[in-house]
């Protein structure tokens, strides 16, 4: 007999074959079971403790799986699937790991009936296809300036997140701060960009009713000299800076060596003369108010208060943007270079006001904004926190809308039609993908049937009822009623589904959960490379002296 070979370090662990398989999928599913009480309007909340001792109270799929720490690799891929949702079209979330699981619970027993993956990832990617058409066929055009059918899909949107007791309050928010930021680009497209244009801004106090969108930005400063400069401008001219108004220093170290006593005196005087020098080339364009992103010095504050003009500083420079997009001013980079068309004029107020125990400047009423600020007022920092998620849901969703106006039914209509269809084509597909198709169809039933088991109403009635509603891939509108689990027409329940989203979590879905069946070999335990000629770290720990402190090696990064 030979000796046996060993290849892979003892330290090493490899599983293959068909544990792999069921590892993956037992993850898969595992994280599927987590937040599969989450979807719906009747969801439950999940509460988390991050590493801070922090807590989050959500029930946005993806703001849970950020939060988790998860050992198992195929468990982390459904994660990154999540976030890949929230990226895209920022709705869905749940869905798709509802859906990816299941598929995955679908594919187990084709596994241990010993069958390919990759036949069964085959026919998956036909049953994706098909969705796809199917979804093409039932999807139903909207008018995107029509304010009615947008409001009821950002509702039934928001309706399954925990802000839906505020009913029409969030989702007037999201379509009002969309279509302020929507740019055309010619040839009917859209461009909403919301990361950069919308800013929300959480105040704690007050009541949810009190929060709005407002026709301009908000900023978390207020004037540098109180006292001294005004704090409600009408009309303001506001000049936007990203220079410093003080005087230079020098790079290094500076030496100037004086002669005279008197030098001093010209020294300070010519820092001075520059301050002011430019100060006035800013007062000559008679601004009301200048803003600079960097710094500005008492001297210079004391200038411009003279001329009557208010300044702000320090100002991050997103926010700087945001303002030069809502006045239409310009950002200068050299007082020297300002120009009459770089002042902005498009405001109609500039105030000061005090919220809370802080001070925050409004510059609103302006007249073509391009970009905004959402207003969130609450009773705490945990559910302003909630608020917020919701509002970047359903400002997607209205970006969605903008940018692909068509609609598909909500509440697990969409997957019933799908489904049945897809039961329809698998009789006609040759050999043995037919059964791994059938297995596909049956898998999309998992959304309303987690629907109907967050509605707490019998789930295996409902089931029937449905499907024998969509049997023949006809009404492809009923589907049910989150709130009451019962049956009906989502057309006049108003609910609906934006199409993007849907074909966003199919294909996610569907792709992931061909992704984990083809891994058929996982090996852990690989050591990290160690640099060349450092030979073996020693084992003992290193008693630092002070000798060495400064000597260690400074590591690439």
């Amino acid at each position: 007999m030979h000796s046996p070979v060993l290849v892979l370090k003892d330290s090493l662990k490899r599983e293959s074959g068909t544990k792999v398989h069921h590892a993956n999928i037992q993850a898969s599913k595992a994280v599927a079971d987590i937040i599969r009480t989450t979807l719906g309007p009747r969801s439950m909340l999940k509460m988390l403790l991050d590493a801070s001792g922090g807590i989050v109270v959500t029930n946005d799929g993806n703001a849970i799986l950020r939060e988790l720490d998860v050992a198992h690799p195929a468990a982390k891929s459904m994660i990154e699937l999540s976030r890949t949702q929230d990226e895209e079209v920022g709705d869905g979330t749940t869905s798709v790991i509802v859906l990816a699981g299941e598929m995955l619970h679908v594919a187990e027993e084709f596994i241990n009936k010993n069958y390919h993956p990759t036949v069964i990832c085959r026919a998956y990617n036909k049953a994706l296809e098909d969705a796809v058409a199917v979804l093409d066929t039932i999807a139903m055009p909207i008018d995107a300036n029509d304010r009615a059918t947008v409001l009821g899909l950002v509702k039934s949107c928001i309706g399954t997140k925990f802000t839906s007791q505020f009913g029409d309050l969030l989702a007037d928010l999201a379509i009002d701060a969309t279509t302020t930021v929507g740019v055309d680009l010619g040839q009917g497209l859209r461009e909403v960009d919301i990361k950069k244009y919308i800013k929300v801004e959480k105040v704690p106090g007050g009541q949810l009713e009190d929060s709005r969108v407002l026709k301009g930005v908000m900023f978390n400063k207020d004037v540098v000299a109180p006292g001294k400069m005004r704090r409600k401008i009408v009309n303001p001219r506001i000049i936007l800076l990203d220079s410093p108004l003080e005087y230079k220093k020098g790079e290094n170290q500076t030496n100037a060596e004086l002669v005279k006593e008197e030098d001093w005196g010209v020294m300070l005087k010519i820092e001075e003369d520059y301050i002011e020098n430019l100060c006035m080339q800013i007062v000559k364009f008679k601004p009301d108010l200048v803003i600079t992103e960097k710094g500005l010095s008492d001297l210079a504050c004391h200038y411009l208060s003279k001329a009557g003009v208010s300044a702000i500083r320090r100002l991050r420079k997103t926010d700087n943007n945001r303002i030069a997009k809502a006045c239409g001013a310009v950002i200068v980079n050299r007082p020297d270079e300002l120009q009459e068309s770089d002042v902005g004029t498009g405001a109609g107020l500039f105030e000061v006001k005090k919220i809370g125990d802080e001070f925050f400047a409004f510059i609103v009423d302006c007249k073509d904004p391009k970009a905004c600020t959402v207003l969130l007022r609450g009773a705490s920092k945990d559910l302003l926190n909630e608020v917020e998620r919701n509002l970047q849901d359903a400002m997607s969703v209205a970006r969605n809308i903008i940018k692909n106006p068509k609609l598909v039914p909500g509440g697990g209509a969409t997957e019933l039609t799908v489904s049945a269809t897809l039961k329809q084509k698998s009789s006609s597909i040759e050999g043995i993908e037919k059964w791994p198709y059938e297995a596909a169809a049956i898998a999309f039933e998992a959304i309303p049937r987690t629907l109907a088991q967050n509605c707490g109403v019998n789930v295996i009635r409902t089931m029937t009822a449905l499907q024998g509603k969509h049997a023949n891939g006809e009404n492809a509108w009923i589907g049910i009623d989150g709130n009451t689990g019962a049956i009906s027409d989502m057309k006049e329940g108003k609910i609906w589904d934006a199409y993007n989203v849907k074909a966003q979590t199919f294909k996610t879905a569907i792709e992931a959960a061909c992704m984990l069946l083809r891994i058929d070999d996982i090996v852990s335990g690989i050591k990290k490379k160690q640099a060349p000629g450092s030979g073996q770290a020693p084992s003992k720990p290193q008693i630092e002296t002070e000798a060495d402190a400064d000597s260690e090696q400074i590591l690439p990064d």
